[in-house]
């Protein structure tokens, strides 16, 4: 058995967050940053730092917050708690309970997302702690991981042989990847190239603001670089890479239709996590994103290309557990999911075309 209690970060915790959320057992996420926190600032969201301490470990967990009237405050611990294991996610939860209501915080519901793989078991657990399971938030909910671990030559043989074929037949052809400079022509240029994937996908890209900020933000902390494939002497492929801690996130991607280098996108990647490697010693690498691994071959997924091409590097797709809510005032809680949140997500669409979470 373990007990946890639960506060807010202090100022000094809160200066070297990048430094401390990356400790967690489970290595911390890049969507629990400082810098991240500062994007969502301007677009709806009070950031708040949140710490759980037991005996065995502490764990820094950002929190989002939304307030609305009657109902009070709705917190989202993205990609959190950084739990050790399942079974301390349902201790943490009364931590917070108790800290919540000590506090006098009016807090409503809290939903949660931890980087724990799925199974029947951790739903089970987490049922009988009084979870709901909810719809899933983020891309890498599904996703493809890599370990980085092996040296080069080891790790070029493991991927599949589709990716290691196409990162050769790349390298042979002399197609050029060139990391380009944090600077708002290259975002307008990254910006357009995944307007091109919107346009044969089903996603929908956030505003030109939000990304910039975002990548913005990642650059000047040292922790993202934008990079580029040309073809003809312009970009055609890009993506924006993230290292935080030991993990690297291929975040986001766009290339243009009917390209002729075989290739391309396959050696973009593979020369980004070589790069993260080399200067952060790297781990894994997150692709984020893809289908769920029993609709991996379902054609009529909307991610279905992306999936095949993600897995063309890890051969397996990691299924987290998701988001769940916990319903801290039992009556708002049931306003909210039967009402509420579709309300809140229309008029903030109507207000900003732009996703409510």
């Amino acid at each position: 058995m373990i007990n946890f209690t639960a506060r807010f970060a202090t100022k000094a915790e809160q200066d070297k967050w990048d430094d401390l959320v990356p400790s967690n057992p489970d290595g911390g996420n890049v969507l629990q940053s400082a810098s991240f926190a500062e994007v969502k600032s301007h677009h709806g969201w009070k950031p708040r730092f949140l710490v759980f301490e037991s005996a065995q470990y502490s764990s820094y967990n950002l929190v989002l917050e939304k307030s609305f009237p009657v109902l009070g405050r709705l917190w989202y611990l993205i990609k959190g708690p950084g739990a050790a294991e399942p079974a301390h996610v349902p201790a943490m939860l009364d931590a917070l309970k108790d800290f919540t209501a000590a506090s006098r915080l009016n807090v409503f519901a809290v939903k949660i997302e931890p980087d724990i793989v799925d199974s029947p078991e951790v739903r089970q657990l987490f049922t009988a702690a009084g979870l709901h399971k909810t719809f899933d938030l983020q891309p890498n909910d599904h996703t493809a991981l890599l370990d980085t671990t092996p040296e080069s030559n080891q790790l070029l043989r493991n991927l599949s042989s589709r990716g290691r074929n196409a990162v050769r037949r790349a390298l042979r052809e002399g197609v050029e990847v060139r990391r380009v400079e944090p600077t708002e022509e290259n975002f307008s240029i990254m910006y357009r190239l995944m307007a091109h994937i919107e346009d044969r996908s089903a996603a929908r890209l956030r505003s030109f603001e939000y990304y910039s900020r975002f990548w913005g933000n990642f650059a000047a902390a040292g922790q993202g670089r934008l990079y580029f494939v040309y073809e003809d002497g312009e970009p055609s492929v890009g993506a924006f890479i993230i290292n935080y801690g030991s993990k690297g996130t291929y975040k986001d991607g766009g290339s243009k239709p009917g390209r002729s280098q075989y290739g391309d996108s396959h050696l973009l990647q593979w020369t980004a996590i070589n790069d993260l490697k080399d200067e952060f010693a790297i781990r894994e690498y997150d692709f984020c994103g893809t289908p769920p691994a029993d609709r991996l071959k379902d054609t009529s997924h909307p991610h279905h290309g992306l999936g095949l091409f993600k897995t063309s590097f890890s051969k397996t797709v990691t299924d987290f557990t998701g988001c769940w809510d916990l319903a801290l005032n039992e009556k708002k809680y049931r306003l909210w999911t039967t009402v509420g949140e579709r309300v809140a997500r229309q008029i903030y669409w109507r207000r900003h075309q732009q996703p409510f979470y």
